[in-house]
């Protein structure tokens, strides 16, 4: 059952199949672009290193490969048209598309938005998987009174609310049940700058303090991975624009966030750089290069603007504008390990795969970049990876002891 489950096909839609197909139309003029720098390198006989020739591919060939772009353009607007005829997606809500359209977001997100695609996702907070009108009588009908404690739980890239649900443990649900609060879900677009995604949650849970039906009497940010890194943004541009929910902001936990970034996309950039030392594979660069913004935001953990606008902007520079943990807000760090118990001393402390115990716990070399949590505000499970950090029990065990005390101290 499980096996066939993960062999089917996506759980699409006529409007969803129809927005993967503008992907698609987008991705052959890419390719045909590609083709044509490879073509145009072979061509000129250009030496194996060095500057790739510019200009496009000349005579019949590169009449072939404007006609191509061209067709694929009309026809990729044809069917632009035909998708404002189709019926939107509706209907009942089915994880598995939810999931779908989340990675799709974090792979090509930044695409997705920019060019109107109706696979991008809209910000939203949610329950229970349906998103919240903030209007005070209809949030006082879904929760009732009484209810002044919000705890908003963030995902990381590519996933999205519905999954912190996972080997059965929820961690909003137990914040819920034990500790009293009202769990709230954040739903975004992860292949955003998280930058983006920052200012945007600023202005969002400003409405959302407008609209509850009773006075806040407290906030906790709560952001798995990449969602962390959207929670300390939002901050920040809360603070510029004097938001009122700030205020409210009791503590953040972050659960395996790349605060000084991952290696794995330090990496990937990497690579694209040596394949740009050739000119016969320079042109391949490209497809590395179109990952989304969100991932390579991850580079070195960028939350700011100015962080990613950088023109100088690469893997091995950091360019990020030092940004310190808020004020006046308990902040807690949980690191995973994939070792099953610390290392001897002098020996190397493995991360969770995705990201090192150092970054999640937000060391640096330079002090200027560095965060600094209390020793009873930081954590390492140990024999977990990046995404058992939403079941563990001693995770469940932080989260219960952290949010459950009453007094707050000011960093």
């Amino acid at each position: 059952m499980v096996r066939k489950s993960l062999s089917g096909k996506p759980p699409l839609s006529l409007a969803d199949a129809h927005a993967l197909g503008r992907l698609g139309f987008d991705s052959v003029t890419g390719v045909t672009s590609l083709v044509e720098a490879v073509h145009r390198t072979i061509a000129s006989a250009a030496p194996p290193l060095g500057a790739s020739p510019q200009g496009g591919a000349g005579g019949i060939s590169g009449l072939v490969y404007s006609t191509v772009r061209g067709v694929t353009r009309l026809a990729g607007g044809g069917w632009k048209v035909v998708g404002a005829l189709l019926p939107e997606s509706g209907g009942k809500l089915d994880p598995r598309r939810e999931a779908w359209v989340a990675a799709i977001n974090g792979v090509w997100g930044e695409h997705l938005h920019k060019t109107g695609n109706p696979l991008a996702i809209t910000m939203q907070l949610r329950h229970e998987g349906k998103a919240l009108t903030l209007e005070a009588a209809v949030l006082s009908e879904t929760f009732g009174a009484g209810r002044g404690k919000l705890v908003l739980l963030l995902h990381g890239l590519c996933m999205n609310d519905l999954q912190w649900l996972r080997q059965g443990h929820h961690h909003g649900r137990m914040l819920a049940d034990k500790l009293g609060f009202v769990p709230l879900y954040l739903n975004y677009n992860s292949g955003r700058h998280v930058s983006e995604n920052g200012r945007e949650l600023a202005a969002l849970l400003q409405g959302l303090i407008d609209a509850w039906p009773e006075p806040v009497e407290e906030l906790v940010l709560v952001g798995h991975s990449m969602g962390g890194l959207v929670a300390r943004s939002a901050c920040h541009y809360a603070e510029l624009e004097k938001l009122a929910w700030r205020r409210k902001l009791k503590r953040i936990v972050f659960l395996g966030t790349p605060h000084q970034g991952a290696p794995l996309e330090r990496a990937g950039s990497h690579v694209d750089r040596l394949l740009e030392l050739s000119p016969y594979l320079a042109p391949f660069a490209r497809l590395g290069k179109s990952r989304s913004a969100g991932i390579k935001d991850l580079r070195h953990g960028n939350v700011l603007d100015e962080d990613w606008s950088h023109p100088a902007n690469s893997a091995t520079r950091d360019h990020r504008h030092p940004l310190p943990l808020p004020t006046d807000v308990r902040c807690h760090a949980v690191a995973a390990s994939l070792q099953e118990a610390p290392p001897k001393s002098g020996k190397r402390l493995r991360g969770d795969g995705l990201v090192p115990v150092a970054s999640a716990l937000g060391k640096h070399a330079n002090p200027a970049f560095r965060l600094t949590f209390a020793a009873d505000d930081s954590h390492v499970v140990y024999g977990c990876n990046h995404f058992d950090l939403l079941a563990r029990d001693e995770v469940a065990d932080r989260l219960l002891t952290w949010c459950g005390e009453v007094k707050n101290r000011v960093r």
